[in-house]
Protein backbone atom coordinates (compact mmCIF):
# COMPACT_ATOMS: atom_id res chain seq x y z
CA UNK A 1 0.00 0.00 0.00
CA UNK A 2 2.87 2.40 0.82
CA UNK A 3 4.43 1.66 -2.56
CA UNK A 4 1.19 2.50 -4.33
CA UNK A 5 0.85 5.73 -2.35
CA UNK A 6 4.35 6.79 -3.36
CA UNK A 7 3.64 5.96 -7.00
CA UNK A 8 0.53 8.13 -6.96
CA UNK A 9 2.38 11.00 -5.31
CA UNK A 10 5.23 10.64 -7.78
CA UNK A 11 2.78 10.71 -10.69
CA UNK A 12 1.14 13.85 -9.35
CA UNK A 13 4.53 15.58 -9.12
CA UNK A 14 6.01 14.40 -12.42
CA UNK A 15 3.03 14.76 -14.77
CA UNK A 16 4.04 17.21 -17.45
CA UNK A 17 1.13 19.51 -18.16
CA UNK A 18 0.07 20.12 -21.76
CA UNK A 19 2.21 22.96 -23.07
CA UNK A 20 1.08 26.22 -24.64
CA UNK A 21 3.57 25.65 -27.44
CA UNK A 22 3.07 22.77 -29.90
CA UNK A 23 4.57 19.45 -28.88
CA UNK A 24 6.51 17.64 -31.60
CA UNK A 25 7.11 13.90 -31.32
CA UNK A 26 9.73 12.40 -33.62
CA UNK A 27 8.95 8.79 -34.50
CA UNK A 28 10.83 6.22 -36.54
CA UNK A 29 7.92 3.76 -36.70
CA UNK A 30 4.25 4.55 -36.12
CA UNK A 31 1.43 2.01 -36.06
CA UNK A 32 -1.43 4.41 -36.72
CA UNK A 33 -4.15 2.28 -35.09
CA UNK A 34 -5.97 1.45 -38.32
CA UNK A 35 -3.47 -1.06 -39.71
CA UNK A 36 -1.13 1.35 -41.47
CA UNK A 37 2.57 1.83 -40.72
CA UNK A 38 4.25 5.23 -40.98
CA UNK A 39 8.02 5.73 -41.00
CA UNK A 40 10.34 8.62 -40.11
CA UNK A 41 7.80 11.32 -39.44
CA UNK A 42 6.67 13.62 -36.63
CA UNK A 43 3.42 14.11 -34.75
CA UNK A 44 2.43 17.65 -33.85
CA UNK A 45 0.22 18.05 -30.78
CA UNK A 46 -1.66 21.27 -30.01
CA UNK A 47 -4.21 21.85 -27.26
CA UNK A 48 -4.47 18.16 -26.45
CA UNK A 49 -5.16 17.15 -30.06
CA UNK A 50 -3.10 15.80 -32.91
CA UNK A 51 -2.77 18.81 -35.19
CA UNK A 52 -0.89 17.14 -38.02
CA UNK A 53 1.63 14.49 -38.99
CA UNK A 54 4.54 16.35 -40.56
CA UNK A 55 8.05 14.93 -41.13
CA UNK A 56 9.51 18.46 -41.17
CA UNK A 57 7.91 19.75 -37.95
CA UNK A 58 10.33 21.25 -35.44
CA UNK A 59 11.69 21.69 -32.87
CA UNK A 60 11.40 18.14 -31.57
CA UNK A 61 10.05 17.90 -28.02
CA UNK A 62 10.23 14.11 -27.61
CA UNK A 63 12.58 11.94 -29.63
CA UNK A 64 11.00 8.49 -29.92
CA UNK A 65 12.73 7.46 -33.13
CA UNK A 66 14.06 4.25 -31.58
CA UNK A 67 10.63 3.25 -30.26
CA UNK A 68 7.40 2.06 -31.81
CA UNK A 69 4.75 4.75 -31.49
CA UNK A 70 1.03 4.00 -31.54
CA UNK A 71 -2.28 5.31 -30.17
CA UNK A 72 -2.99 4.69 -26.50
CA UNK A 73 -4.64 1.32 -26.10
CA UNK A 74 -8.33 0.89 -25.29
CA UNK A 75 -9.62 -1.87 -23.02
CA UNK A 76 -13.38 -2.29 -23.43
CA UNK A 77 -13.84 -4.43 -20.30
CA UNK A 78 -12.14 -3.77 -16.96
CA UNK A 79 -13.13 -3.59 -13.29
CA UNK A 80 -11.18 -0.71 -11.75
CA UNK A 81 -12.90 -1.04 -8.39
CA UNK A 82 -11.88 -4.68 -7.88
CA UNK A 83 -8.80 -4.91 -5.65
CA UNK A 84 -7.12 -6.80 -2.83
CA UNK A 85 -7.50 -5.36 0.66
CA UNK A 86 -4.80 -4.76 3.29
CA UNK A 87 -4.69 -8.48 4.12
CA UNK A 88 -4.18 -9.33 0.46
CA UNK A 89 -7.65 -10.83 0.12
CA UNK A 90 -10.32 -9.84 -2.36
CA UNK A 91 -13.38 -8.47 -0.58
CA UNK A 92 -11.46 -7.70 2.63
CA UNK A 93 -14.16 -6.75 5.17
CA UNK A 94 -11.64 -5.03 7.45
CA UNK A 95 -10.68 -2.52 4.80
CA UNK A 96 -11.48 1.14 5.48
CA UNK A 97 -13.15 3.35 2.83
CA UNK A 98 -9.93 5.34 2.56
CA UNK A 99 -7.88 2.21 1.88
CA UNK A 100 -10.36 1.17 -0.80
CA UNK A 101 -10.22 4.58 -2.47
CA UNK A 102 -6.43 4.49 -2.56
CA UNK A 103 -6.39 0.98 -4.02
CA UNK A 104 -8.86 1.96 -6.75
CA UNK A 105 -6.89 5.11 -7.59
CA UNK A 106 -3.77 2.96 -7.79
CA UNK A 107 -5.53 0.58 -10.21
CA UNK A 108 -6.33 3.53 -12.47
CA UNK A 109 -2.75 4.81 -12.31
CA UNK A 110 -1.20 1.42 -13.03
CA UNK A 111 -3.56 0.89 -15.97
CA UNK A 112 -2.51 4.21 -17.49
CA UNK A 113 1.18 3.42 -16.95
CA UNK A 114 0.58 0.16 -18.81
CA UNK A 115 -0.35 2.14 -21.94
CA UNK A 116 -4.14 2.11 -21.66
CA UNK A 117 -5.51 5.61 -22.09
CA UNK A 118 -9.19 4.62 -22.29
CA UNK A 119 -11.05 1.87 -20.45
CA UNK A 120 -14.63 0.75 -20.06
CA UNK A 121 -15.14 -0.18 -16.39
CA UNK A 122 -18.30 -2.20 -15.98
CA UNK A 123 -18.39 -3.37 -12.41
CA UNK A 124 -19.90 -1.04 -9.84
CA UNK A 125 -21.26 2.38 -8.92
CA UNK A 126 -17.81 3.13 -7.48
CA UNK A 127 -16.63 3.63 -11.05
CA UNK A 128 -18.47 6.96 -11.23
CA UNK A 129 -16.34 8.97 -8.76
CA UNK A 130 -13.20 7.45 -10.32
CA UNK A 131 -14.33 8.45 -13.81
CA UNK A 132 -15.17 11.97 -12.67
CA UNK A 133 -12.00 12.45 -10.60
CA UNK A 134 -9.83 11.45 -13.56
CA UNK A 135 -11.79 13.70 -15.91
CA UNK A 136 -11.24 16.64 -13.52
CA UNK A 137 -7.52 15.90 -13.24
CA UNK A 138 -7.67 15.04 -9.52
CA UNK A 139 -6.03 11.63 -10.00
CA UNK A 140 -4.07 10.23 -12.96
CA UNK A 141 -5.74 7.49 -14.92
CA UNK A 142 -7.22 6.48 -18.25
CA UNK A 143 -10.36 7.99 -19.69
CA UNK A 144 -13.18 5.96 -18.10
CA UNK A 145 -16.56 4.90 -19.41
CA UNK A 146 -18.78 3.10 -16.93
CA UNK A 147 -21.96 1.04 -16.74
CA UNK A 148 -22.55 2.26 -13.14
CA UNK A 149 -24.68 -0.72 -12.09
CA UNK A 150 -25.14 -3.91 -14.12
CA UNK A 151 -28.39 -5.71 -14.75
CA UNK A 152 -27.92 -9.09 -13.08
CA UNK A 153 -29.93 -11.85 -14.70
CA UNK A 154 -31.77 -14.04 -12.23
CA UNK A 155 -34.48 -15.48 -14.45
CA UNK A 156 -38.04 -14.32 -13.69
CA UNK A 157 -36.80 -12.59 -10.53
CA UNK A 158 -34.98 -10.06 -12.71
CA UNK A 159 -38.32 -8.55 -13.64
CA UNK A 160 -40.85 -8.20 -16.40
CA UNK A 161 -39.84 -6.51 -19.65
CA UNK A 162 -41.41 -3.26 -18.45
CA UNK A 163 -39.55 -3.48 -15.14
CA UNK A 164 -36.30 -4.10 -16.99
CA UNK A 165 -36.88 -1.08 -19.23
CA UNK A 166 -37.41 1.06 -16.13
CA UNK A 167 -34.18 -0.32 -14.65
CA UNK A 168 -32.30 0.69 -17.80
CA UNK A 169 -33.74 4.21 -17.62
CA UNK A 170 -32.75 4.48 -13.95
CA UNK A 171 -29.18 3.41 -14.70
CA UNK A 172 -28.90 6.03 -17.42
CA UNK A 173 -30.16 8.66 -14.97
CA UNK A 174 -27.32 7.67 -12.62
CA UNK A 175 -24.81 8.69 -15.28
CA UNK A 176 -24.14 5.44 -17.15
CA UNK A 177 -22.16 5.60 -20.38
CA UNK A 178 -23.38 2.13 -21.35
CA UNK A 179 -25.51 -0.74 -20.04
CA UNK A 180 -23.87 -3.92 -18.69
CA UNK A 181 -26.04 -7.05 -18.67
CA UNK A 182 -25.34 -10.42 -17.08
CA UNK A 183 -27.23 -12.83 -19.33
CA UNK A 184 -25.38 -15.92 -18.07
CA UNK A 185 -24.18 -17.31 -14.80
CA UNK A 186 -20.45 -17.10 -14.11
CA UNK A 187 -18.24 -19.64 -15.83
CA UNK A 188 -17.51 -20.83 -12.29
CA UNK A 189 -21.21 -21.74 -12.03
CA UNK A 190 -21.51 -23.34 -15.44
CA UNK A 191 -22.37 -20.28 -17.57
CA UNK A 192 -26.03 -21.18 -18.11
CA UNK A 193 -28.49 -18.48 -19.33
CA UNK A 194 -30.07 -16.31 -16.63
CA UNK A 195 -32.29 -14.12 -18.83
CA UNK A 196 -34.99 -15.05 -21.29
CA UNK A 197 -35.04 -13.83 -24.87
CA UNK A 198 -37.90 -11.49 -23.98
CA UNK A 199 -35.94 -9.99 -21.10
CA UNK A 200 -32.83 -9.50 -23.23
CA UNK A 201 -34.91 -7.94 -26.00
CA UNK A 202 -36.32 -5.46 -23.49
CA UNK A 203 -32.93 -4.58 -21.96
CA UNK A 204 -30.99 -4.04 -25.18
CA UNK A 205 -33.96 -2.51 -26.95
CA UNK A 206 -34.41 0.11 -24.22
CA UNK A 207 -30.68 0.84 -24.13
CA UNK A 208 -30.69 1.45 -27.88
CA UNK A 209 -33.78 3.66 -27.62
CA UNK A 210 -31.96 5.78 -25.04
CA UNK A 211 -28.84 6.06 -27.19
CA UNK A 212 -26.78 3.75 -25.00
CA UNK A 213 -24.66 0.78 -25.98
CA UNK A 214 -25.23 -2.61 -24.34
CA UNK A 215 -22.47 -4.98 -23.28
CA UNK A 216 -23.56 -8.52 -22.43
CA UNK A 217 -21.77 -11.11 -20.29
CA UNK A 218 -22.75 -14.26 -22.18
CA UNK A 219 -21.83 -17.92 -22.43
CA UNK A 220 -23.51 -20.82 -24.20
CA UNK A 221 -27.00 -20.06 -25.62
CA UNK A 222 -26.90 -16.50 -24.28
CA UNK A 223 -24.44 -15.56 -27.04
CA UNK A 224 -27.04 -16.22 -29.71
CA UNK A 225 -29.82 -14.69 -27.62
CA UNK A 226 -27.89 -11.44 -27.04
CA UNK A 227 -27.11 -11.19 -30.74
CA UNK A 228 -30.75 -11.69 -31.71
CA UNK A 229 -31.72 -9.04 -29.15
CA UNK A 230 -29.59 -6.48 -31.00
CA UNK A 231 -27.18 -5.96 -28.11
CA UNK A 232 -24.05 -4.00 -29.03
CA UNK A 233 -21.34 -6.29 -27.73
CA UNK A 234 -20.99 -9.84 -26.44
CA UNK A 235 -18.38 -10.59 -23.78
CA UNK A 236 -16.58 -13.89 -23.19
CA UNK A 237 -18.63 -16.26 -25.37
CA UNK A 238 -17.20 -19.56 -24.08
CA UNK A 239 -19.11 -22.52 -25.60
CA UNK A 240 -20.33 -20.35 -28.51
CA UNK A 241 -20.83 -22.36 -31.70
CA UNK A 242 -19.55 -21.49 -35.19
CA UNK A 243 -23.16 -20.60 -36.03
CA UNK A 244 -23.22 -18.16 -33.12
CA UNK A 245 -20.02 -16.53 -34.36
CA UNK A 246 -21.39 -16.21 -37.89
CA UNK A 247 -24.61 -14.71 -36.55
CA UNK A 248 -22.62 -12.06 -34.68
CA UNK A 249 -20.65 -11.30 -37.84
CA UNK A 250 -23.82 -11.03 -39.91
CA UNK A 251 -25.50 -8.75 -37.35
CA UNK A 252 -22.45 -6.53 -36.83
CA UNK A 253 -22.23 -7.45 -33.14
CA UNK A 254 -18.90 -6.67 -31.51
CA UNK A 255 -17.28 -9.65 -29.83
CA UNK A 256 -14.80 -9.57 -26.96
CA UNK A 257 -13.51 -13.09 -26.22
CA UNK A 258 -10.77 -13.38 -23.61
CA UNK A 259 -7.83 -15.49 -24.72
CA UNK A 260 -6.12 -15.77 -21.37
CA UNK A 261 -5.40 -12.91 -18.99
CA UNK A 262 -8.50 -13.02 -16.80
CA UNK A 263 -8.29 -16.75 -16.05
CA UNK A 264 -4.49 -16.68 -15.81
CA UNK A 265 -4.80 -13.84 -13.31
CA UNK A 266 -7.34 -15.75 -11.22
CA UNK A 267 -5.05 -18.77 -11.15
CA UNK A 268 -2.00 -16.64 -10.32
CA UNK A 269 -3.80 -15.03 -7.38
CA UNK A 270 -5.92 -18.01 -6.41
CA UNK A 271 -5.23 -17.71 -2.68
CA UNK A 272 -6.25 -14.05 -2.72
CA UNK A 273 -9.69 -14.93 -4.12
CA UNK A 274 -10.34 -18.37 -2.66
CA UNK A 275 -13.19 -18.54 -0.16
CA UNK A 276 -15.02 -15.43 -1.36
CA UNK A 277 -18.41 -16.03 -2.98
CA UNK A 278 -18.17 -18.56 -5.80
CA UNK A 279 -14.37 -18.50 -5.74
CA UNK A 280 -14.26 -22.10 -4.60
CA UNK A 281 -12.01 -25.03 -5.49
CA UNK A 282 -14.71 -26.21 -7.90
CA UNK A 283 -14.97 -22.72 -9.39
CA UNK A 284 -11.23 -22.60 -10.02
CA UNK A 285 -11.44 -26.05 -11.59
CA UNK A 286 -14.12 -24.75 -13.97
CA UNK A 287 -11.91 -21.81 -14.96
CA UNK A 288 -8.85 -24.01 -15.49
CA UNK A 289 -10.88 -26.26 -17.79
CA UNK A 290 -12.25 -23.25 -19.69
CA UNK A 291 -8.83 -21.83 -20.61
CA UNK A 292 -8.08 -24.19 -23.54
CA UNK A 293 -11.70 -23.80 -24.66
CA UNK A 294 -11.17 -20.04 -24.81
CA UNK A 295 -8.04 -20.53 -26.92
CA UNK A 296 -10.03 -22.71 -29.31
CA UNK A 297 -12.89 -20.19 -29.40
CA UNK A 298 -10.48 -17.39 -30.25
CA UNK A 299 -9.07 -19.38 -33.17
CA UNK A 300 -12.62 -19.95 -34.42
CA UNK A 301 -13.50 -16.28 -33.94
CA UNK A 302 -10.60 -14.91 -36.01
CA UNK A 303 -11.49 -17.42 -38.73
CA UNK A 304 -15.06 -16.07 -38.89
CA UNK A 305 -15.26 -13.65 -41.80
CA UNK A 306 -16.46 -10.19 -40.85
CA UNK A 307 -16.56 -10.75 -37.08
CA UNK A 308 -15.59 -7.58 -35.20
CA UNK A 309 -13.25 -8.78 -32.45
CA UNK A 310 -12.47 -5.97 -30.02
CA UNK A 311 -9.93 -5.89 -27.21
CA UNK A 312 -11.07 -6.41 -23.63
CA UNK A 313 -9.44 -8.13 -20.69
CA UNK A 314 -12.08 -8.36 -17.94
CA UNK A 315 -9.20 -7.17 -15.73
CA UNK A 316 -9.99 -7.86 -12.08
CA UNK A 317 -7.93 -7.50 -8.90
CA UNK A 318 -4.29 -8.24 -9.65
CA UNK A 319 -4.49 -7.55 -13.39
CA UNK A 320 -4.43 -3.74 -13.44
CA UNK A 321 -1.40 -2.51 -15.36
CA UNK A 322 -0.94 -5.95 -16.92
CA UNK A 323 -3.80 -5.56 -19.40
CA UNK A 324 -1.42 -5.88 -22.35
CA UNK A 325 -0.77 -9.51 -21.41
CA UNK A 326 -4.07 -10.26 -23.16
CA UNK A 327 -2.52 -8.99 -26.41
CA UNK A 328 0.25 -11.55 -25.98
CA UNK A 329 -2.28 -14.29 -25.21
CA UNK A 330 -4.30 -13.43 -28.31
CA UNK A 331 -1.29 -13.63 -30.59
CA UNK A 332 0.53 -16.54 -28.93
CA UNK A 333 -2.41 -18.74 -27.91
CA UNK A 334 -5.27 -17.41 -30.01
CA UNK A 335 -3.49 -17.20 -33.37
CA UNK A 336 -4.27 -13.54 -34.05
CA UNK A 337 -1.95 -11.52 -36.27
CA UNK A 338 -0.05 -8.90 -34.25
CA UNK A 339 -1.33 -6.03 -36.39
CA UNK A 340 -4.93 -7.21 -35.97
CA UNK A 341 -4.38 -7.38 -32.22
CA UNK A 342 -3.14 -3.77 -32.24
CA UNK A 343 -6.09 -2.57 -34.31
CA UNK A 344 -8.50 -4.39 -31.99
CA UNK A 345 -7.15 -2.30 -29.09
CA UNK A 346 -7.11 0.92 -31.11
CA UNK A 347 -9.48 1.98 -33.90
CA UNK A 348 -11.82 -1.02 -33.69
CA UNK A 349 -12.19 -0.66 -29.93
CA UNK A 350 -12.84 3.05 -30.40
CA UNK A 351 -15.51 2.25 -32.98
CA UNK A 352 -17.21 -0.13 -30.55
CA UNK A 353 -17.41 2.72 -28.02
CA UNK A 354 -18.76 5.16 -30.59
CA UNK A 355 -15.59 7.25 -30.19
CA UNK A 356 -13.84 6.51 -33.48
CA UNK A 357 -13.74 10.23 -34.34
CA UNK A 358 -11.95 11.06 -31.09
CA UNK A 359 -9.56 8.24 -30.10
CA UNK A 360 -7.97 5.06 -31.41
CA UNK A 361 -5.83 6.35 -34.26
CA UNK A 362 -3.03 8.77 -34.98
CA UNK A 363 -4.49 11.33 -37.35
CA UNK A 364 -5.24 15.07 -37.38
CA UNK A 365 -8.12 16.03 -35.11
CA UNK A 366 -7.85 13.01 -32.82
CA UNK A 367 -7.16 13.26 -29.10
CA UNK A 368 -3.43 13.11 -28.44
CA UNK A 369 -3.42 9.70 -26.78
CA UNK A 370 0.01 8.41 -27.77
CA UNK A 371 2.23 5.67 -26.35
CA UNK A 372 5.62 4.25 -27.27
CA UNK A 373 7.12 0.80 -26.83
CA UNK A 374 10.72 -0.35 -26.55
CA UNK A 375 10.50 -2.80 -29.42
CA UNK A 376 8.03 -3.51 -32.20
CA UNK A 377 4.99 -5.72 -31.40
CA UNK A 378 4.78 -6.79 -35.04
CA UNK A 379 8.14 -8.52 -34.61
CA UNK A 380 7.93 -9.40 -30.91
CA UNK A 381 4.50 -9.24 -29.32
CA UNK A 382 6.06 -9.27 -25.82
CA UNK A 383 7.26 -5.70 -26.47
CA UNK A 384 3.77 -4.60 -25.35
CA UNK A 385 5.14 -5.13 -21.83
CA UNK A 386 7.71 -2.39 -22.40
CA UNK A 387 5.72 0.85 -22.44
CA UNK A 388 8.21 3.72 -22.14
CA UNK A 389 6.04 6.74 -23.03
CA UNK A 390 2.42 7.58 -22.25
CA UNK A 391 0.58 10.71 -23.34
CA UNK A 392 -3.16 11.16 -22.78
CA UNK A 393 -4.95 14.19 -24.17
CA UNK A 394 -1.65 15.95 -24.81
CA UNK A 395 -0.34 15.46 -21.26
CA UNK A 396 2.70 13.24 -20.74
CA UNK A 397 2.39 10.88 -17.78
CA UNK A 398 5.35 8.61 -18.47
CA UNK A 399 8.65 9.13 -20.26
CA UNK A 400 11.46 6.72 -19.35
CA UNK A 401 14.41 5.20 -21.11
CA UNK A 402 14.07 1.61 -22.26
CA UNK A 403 16.82 0.57 -19.85
CA UNK A 404 14.77 1.92 -16.93
CA UNK A 405 11.85 -0.46 -17.47
CA UNK A 406 11.67 -2.87 -14.53
CA UNK A 407 11.06 -6.57 -15.00
CA UNK A 408 7.38 -7.23 -15.71
CA UNK A 409 5.97 -5.85 -12.44
CA UNK A 410 7.74 -8.47 -10.38
CA UNK A 411 5.50 -11.19 -11.81
CA UNK A 412 7.00 -13.86 -14.03
CA UNK A 413 5.59 -13.67 -17.57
Amino acid sequence: MIKRTLLLLLAAVLVLAAQDQPIVIAAGTILDGTGKILHNTRIVVENGKIARVDPKASPVTYDLRNMTVLPGWIDVHVHLTYHFGPTGKYGDRNETPQQAELAIASNAFETLMGGFTTVQSVGAAGDVPVRDAIARGIIPGPRVLTAVRPLNGRGPQTGTPDEIRKYIRDVKARGADLIKIFASASIRDGGTPTLSQEQLDAACGEAKALGLRSLVHAYRDSVRMATLAGCTEVEHGTFATPADLKLMADRGTYFDPQAGLVIENYLLFKQNFLGVGNYTEEGFKQMQEALPLNHQLFHEAIATKGLKIVFGTDAVAGADGRNAEELIDRVRDGGQRPMDAMVSANSLAAESLGLEKEIGSIAPGMDADIIALAGNPLDDITSVRRVVFVMKGGTVYKNVAASAIPKFGGVAP
